[in-house]
């Protein structure tokens, strides 16, 4: 029988390690660094409306790879039209529930979505709560209208777009945090 000897070394160490990289200063010249962005409070990023009854905060935007990270609240039963990716989508629930039309099942707080290239669904909640979705996306989304003609695309130029347009008219600073 096999067996997995991998383990992770124990550490009680509360103290920074210097680990040998032999890469270390192109790495500090060229990455854009680890951040922390405050999903809770409107410190790092504002709550910006999406439709009448929907708000993104949006975490990331990374253009080199046309990915973009966000928290998605539906304030109450609701839908978000008809859409197709073009890219991988993963979400995860964090309060309420929520569901696509075109699927059997009912994503509640702390279950994980995965969405790939290709797909046309409906995302739809009906708790009277509505529902906060955690998403991080790469590539553009296609939305379509109730006859399936299509209406507009959204990807990290436009989901930058919407982040500015807001802040700027609402006197909020953007935040280079956002940007990888």
């Amino acid at each position: 029988m096999a067996s997995n000897k991998m383990k992770a070394p124990a550490s009680d160490t509360k103290e920074i390690v210097d680990v040998p990289w032999a890469y270390r200063d192109t790495v500090a010249r060229l990455s854009p660094g680890g951040r922390y962005i405050d999903m809770e409070s409107d410190v790092d990023s504002p709550w910006v409306p999406f439709g009448e009854s929907a708000a993104i905060k949006h975490l990331m935007f990374d253009v080199r790879t046309n990915t973009y990270s966000n928290i998605l609240w539906m304030k109450g039963p609701g839908t978000i039209g008809t859409h197709l990716h073009r890219g991988n989508v993963t979400m995860v629930t964090i309060t309420g529930s929520v569901r696509y039309l075109e699927y059997d099942w009912l994503g509640t707080p702390g279950g994980l979505i995965l969405e790939v290239p290709g797909e046309a669904h409906t995302l739809v909640t009906e708790h009277p709560e509505g529902c906060k979705l955690f998403g991080w996306m790469q590539g553009p989304i296609e939305f379509y209208d109730n006859q399936g003609n299509y209406a507009d695309t959204v990807d990290v130029w436009w989901m930058i777009t919407h982040y500015e347009t807001y802040c700027k008219e609402n006197g909020i600073p953007i935040n280079a945090k956002l940007y990888l």
